[in-house]
């Protein structure tokens, strides 16, 4: 690969499709979702990592600027916008195979976390691992990020559940934040009740409301703060008090919502404010209706329901029909989803919950990024953004969710570097 000086200017010219997804300015909703604003033949112009033009490229590579600018020939494959992953747990320890194992044998997500598995062996990992291993073992998922066309995520805490791991699993992800990968950081310390305060959840969630979350708010280490409103981890009246609290400190909220059964946790996410409801697998009718009427995104999150073995994806079409702004995201984890690839979540959408590939490419990217409150720079090709971009090799954006599980992304460029370049790979020939 040549090498790009910092400053430079860049011209990628000669896409065969450009998905732009430009357009109003919020969340894109019914019809709206299919439109990915394709540029036959198009060209992107970047100067100082940020987008200053786009168009055909016949007419952006004759701009002035463009003649003095290093080109970066598509040849006729397909860019798009940087996948946003609005949904990942990434600081969680090592993977947990023992569930893995249960499960396969039969064992329901619930069994696995009775005999000790699920949640809680995660929170002994965590607990247990300095900060410096879990920043590297995050680092290596990073670097699968970017492999698979990522460049904007999420990042929730959950997996310390005390002062102490909490804290480093936050001070993590601020250290990685940047390098090079935005990441945005949620507070979850409402992922489950932690064995020292078992049978006292109320004081729990006492603890967490009037110490842990202003500490953490004072110190900026989240953005959002999330909740499990599930059976087995809290009630609505304790996700109720949580929430509250976090609004009340500033944090932008998110809900894990009707995952295993039908909880009223979309009214509870729209009752709040929440940004987003995510997992939404048990939601129905009425939901589908509070969620078009309201500011909160469905973030649906297919690859956890692939993975656990189940068959009941959220309602995807009922939600985009009803008028949902629909998100899509991994919820890499390691218990559910132990999986970042964007492009396979693409193919899940697409055959499992029939959304179409338009809608699937809306829902990973300016969709994504509204439901991080981050579609002022990122999740679209548009002027004035980061120039977050993937080219893929193929021809046609419609192959992306076709070829399930292949990884098609022959670069990945962030704020105008290019962090991954498949033709720079050696290949070992003999």
């Amino acid at each position: 690969m040549r090498r790009i000086p910092s400053g430079s200017t860049l011209l990628v010219r000669g896409a065969r499709q450009l998905l732009t997804l430009r357009g109003r300015g919020g969340p894109r909703r019914g019809a709206a979702m299919r439109e990915l604003g394709v540029i036959p033949d198009g060209a992107v112009l970047i100067q100082d990592g940020i987008i200053v033009s786009l168009g055909p490229s016949r007419r952006v590579e004759n701009l002035a600027i463009a003649r003095r600018a290093t080109e970066i020939d598509a040849a006729g494959r397909v860019v798009a916008p940087g996948f946003v992953d609005s949904h990942t747990h990434l600081i969680c320890g090592p993977p947990r195979l023992a569930d893995y194992e249960m499960r396969l044998a039969g064992r329901s997500y619930q069994q696995i976390a009775e005999a000790g598995g699920g949640i809680m062996a995660s929170v002994r990992a965590v607990r247990e691992m300095p900060i410096r291993r879990l920043t590297m073992q995050a680092q290596m998922t990073l670097n699968s990020c970017i492999l698979h066309g990522t460049t904007t995520l999420e990042a929730k805490s959950g997996y310390g559940l005390d002062e102490t791991g909490e804290r480093k699993a936050l001070r993590a992800v601020q250290a990685l934040n940047g390098k090079p990968l935005d990441i945005i950081p949620t507070y979850l310390g409402a992922h489950a009740v932690p064995p020292e305060y078992a049978g006292r959840a109320d004081e729990y969630i006492e603890w967490m409301c009037s110490y842990l979350m202003p500490k953490i708010r004072r110190r900026r280490l989240a953005r959002f703060a999330d909740v499990h409103y599930e059976r087995g981890a809290f009630t609505l009246e304790q996700a109720r008090r949580y929430l509250a609290a976090a609004r009340d400190l500033g944090f932008l909220l998110k809900i894990h919502a009707s995952q295993f059964a039908h909880s009223g946790a979309v009214r509870l996410a729209v009752e709040m404010g929440a940004v987003s409801a995510d997992h939404l697998e048990y939601s129905d009718e009425e939901d589908g209706r509070l969620l078009a009427a309201s500011d909160t995104i469905a973030t649906l999150l297919p690859g956890a329901v692939f993975h656990l073995g189940l068959d009941r994806y959220a309602p995807a079409r009922a939600l985009i029909e009803a008028g949902a702004a629909v998100a899509l995201a991994t919820d890499f984890n390691p218990g559910t989803c132990p999986s970042c690839n964007m492009q396979m979540i693409l193919s899940l959408a697409c055959a499992q919950m029939r959304m179409t590939p338009a809608e699937a490419f809306t829902a990973a990217t300016i969709n994504g990024a509204h439901a991080l409150r981050c579609a002022d720079y990122v999740g679209s090709i548009e002027t004035g953004k980061q120039a977050d971009l993937v080219m893929f090799d193929v021809p046609d954006y419609r192959e992306i969710p076709y070829h399930f599980g292949v990884n098609l992304v022959a670069m990945t460029m962030k704020n105008g570097k290019i962090l991954y370049r498949k033709e720079d790979m050696a290949w070992d020939e003999d």
